[in-house]
């Protein structure tokens, strides 16, 4: 791929597709396209810096809305696709799995329909057009590892256990399929957990710093032993472009941090970061919030990510240490709390109107 291709990129305003994006235009990489449904985690200020860049586009609408997905392709003539469009909140599916089911697996496929459609038409018997699907997924999908399991790789058969991780799985399979049925150059990257700037404060890691921050209850499942291998967001966005960059279509590679650690590991050490940035809080030491809560259904102990393939074949590997990964993202959320305000407010919403839908 080079800088004057064009990506569409679906679900760029969430977490991992905002810094992708940002991260190709930072680098000049690619002229991109967003489509975005902005539900609850998709917020557009995570662009804002890009919204008088020419090189940058974006709409509203939904993956699933096949007419509006095929205009696009048509108008904008992408050489690639990166879907990171879902539902990604393993507790929100268990209390509420019908938008995990219809975006997770019936969004892909209509999209896999329509990009198909392209492709054959536009790609396929062109040698001036390469083109690649690239669709995003998940570790969970594998399942869980025990204690002395060795971690997942692209080998490991499918065993997902949350309704979230099953609508993964089911996407993965779908493009697999499209793939070996019709030839469609379409390629999965699984990743582990991925923190750093922008995540929806939701997650653990965002969670735990605001938590902390204004003293509030650190909530840690069970006993804290469950085991996630994490992956700050730019050295994931760097894997990504190095599949499209250089991977085969067809394919599947894992993504991972090399970084095993359990949950009260990162719990604890958030709060030793916060004591050394704030050491005349109230609240040091901060670890003194840490809860242990009732552990959720189903909680998987342990994902690792065997990445040793990418690495191998495509040379990437992450270059971000996990303390200074976390350091950099306490200090983003503590220097930035219009965007957490913002977030937990609403009103990126009210920003979106003043700043696309007025002038669409």
């Amino acid at each position: 791929m080079n800088s004057s291709d064009t990506y569409l990129v679906t679900g760029g305003c969430g977490f991992i597709g905002s810094s992708f994006i940002l991260l190709c235009r930072k680098n000049n990489k690619a002229d991109i396209v967003n489509l975005d449904a902005l539900t609850y985690a998709g917020n557009p200020l995570n662009l804002a810096e890009l919204q008088n860049d020419s090189h940058y586009h974006f709409h509203k609408g939904d993956i699933g809305d096949k007419e509006l997905v095929a205009s696009l392709l048509e108008q904008y003539k992408p050489d690639a696709i990166v879907n990171f469009a879902a539902e990604s909140h393993v507790d929100r599916s268990i209390f509420g799995p019908e938008d995990f089911m219809k975006t997770n697996i019936m969004g892909t496929f209509h999209l896999l329909q329509v990009s198909l459609d392209y492709w054959e038409r536009h790609c396929k018997n062109n040698p001036g057009k390469r083109f690649r699907f690239l669709h995003v997924s998940t570790d969970e999908v594998y399942g869980s590892l025990g204690s002395d399991d060795p971690p997942f790789q692209e080998t490991t058969p499918y065993s997902p256990n949350s309704p979230y991780s099953a609508s993964k799985a089911a996407s993965d399979h779908l493009v697999r399929a499209y793939v070996h049925t019709f030839g469609f150059p379409g390629a999965i990257t699984n990743c582990s957990n991925n923190y750093g700037p922008r995540q929806f404060p939701e997650k653990l890691i965002p969670l735990m710093i605001l938590n902390a921050r204004e003293g509030k209850p650190l909530p840690v499942y069970g006993d804290g032993m469950n085991v996630r291998d994490w992956i700050f967001v730019n050295d994931h966005c760097e894997a990504i472009l190095s599949v499209l960059d250089k991977g085969t279509p067809g394919e599947t590679y894992n993504i991972g941090g090399n970084c095993e650690k359990p949950n009260i590991e990162i719990v604890r050490a958030i709060t030793g970061v916060m004591d050394e940035l704030f050491p005349d809080s109230p609240h040091v030491p901060h670890s003194s919030l840490i809860h242990f809560v009732k552990d959720r259904p189903g909680h998987d102990r342990r994902y690792a990510v065997d990445c040793s393939k990418i690495t191998r074949e495509l040379g990437w590997k992450p270059s971000m240490t996990f303390e200074q990964g976390l350091n950099h993202t306490v200090q983003w959320y503590m220097d930035n709390p219009q965007w957490v305000g913002s977030v937990r407010s609403g009103d990126y919403l009210k920003w979106l109107e003043k700043n696309y839908e007025k002038r669409s």
